[in-house]
């Protein structure tokens, strides 16, 4: 042992910490463990990180703000994805890298700008609920901005392990599909609806189930207006989708309906009319202050 705790593997740094039996980590039998694993970005992880960002803004010390911005997003995404399955956020490690980003980039706006007071005024917007995005001033056009660790989150839960003897060769679509929105044997809009459902029917609110009948479904009808469109859609088993297929034409008999009547009494309105023992009477052209109720 060389009395360091704890061990570093591909720029993660794997720990256990001492905890309460409320937060403690468990065995597969539900034994009380007595610690928690952490898993976050190695010291030198960081520090090379902050480094490439720092050559890059040195970089673009004269150049135009929305050049820094292009080429620092894909490093901050980057990084940020590659930790995504860590517990950067848990410990603050993410919070802690935008900290040090806008040090640098306060340094490089108060460099061009002479003093920091100016500088917040020409490259901090707001936008939304947030008062402070370095982001570039373009009228009415939408901003280009500078990404944040923080906006992508990371933890170390989010992995859920593949379950015993599964494969994607073993013809389970429904789990392959909801575990990872692809399946060589199953549509891809299917999946990806799979997947974005967690393997869920949104009309009974019951898991699919090896063998079941999946149907695509718009959620607003295309008869009432809904478009063919990802958002749109859902997957229903299909006694469901005839369930919702029901109440669908329900809906569009009833307002072809409004519709009808609405046409009829535009027409009639430039008559005359009144009913007699049940019978529509008409007795020419209205001068528009005569004029009959509506037809219901």
């Amino acid at each position: 042992m060389d009395g360091i705790a704890g061990f570093d593997f591909l720029g993660h740094h794997i720990q256990q910490f001492s905890t309460s039996k409320y937060k403690s980590a468990r065995n597969a039998h539900g034994t009380i463990l007595g610690f928690k694993t952490l898993i976050t970005p190695t010291k030198d992880a960081c520090k090379r990180h902050q480094i490439k960002i720092k050559e890059v803004v040195k970089k673009h010390k004269y150049s135009h703000q929305a050049l820094l911005i292009e080429e620092l997003n894909p490093i901050i995404r980057g990084w940020v994805n590659y930790y995504s399955n860590t517990d950067a956020a848990t410990v603050g490690e993410l919070s802690r890298q935008d900290y040090l980003l806008y040090q640098k980039l306060r340094a490089w706006g108060r460099h061009r700008c002479g003093n920091l007071v100016d500088a917040r005024k020409k490259y901090w917007i707001k936008i939304g609920n947030k008062n402070w995005v370095f982001a570039t001033r373009q009228g009415n056009a939408n901003p280009l901005r500078l990404l944040s660790h923080t906006e992508f989150g990371s933890s170390s839960t989010k992995y859920v392990k593949v379950r015993g003897e599964d494969s994607p060769f073993n013809g389970k679509l429904v789990y392959w599909s909801t575990r990872m929105g692809i399946s060589p044997d199953m549509p891809s809009r299917k999946a990806s609806l799979l997947k974005r459902q967690k393997g869920v029917c949104l009309w009974c609110c019951l898991h699919f189930r090896e063998g079941d009948i999946l149907e695509e479904d718009h959620v607003l009808a295309r008869a009432l207006g809904g478009k063919d469109i990802y958002n749109n859609l859902q997957l229903l088993h299909a006694h469901c989708h005839d369930a919702k297929t029901a109440l669908d034409l329900s809906y569009i008999r009833d307002n072809s309906l409004k519709e009808h009547l609405k046409q009829v009494n535009k027409e009639l309105n430039k008559y005359n009319w009144f009913w007699k023992d049940d019978i529509l009477c008409i007795h020419g052209k209205s001068n528009g202050s005569d004029k009959g109720r509506y037809i219901e």
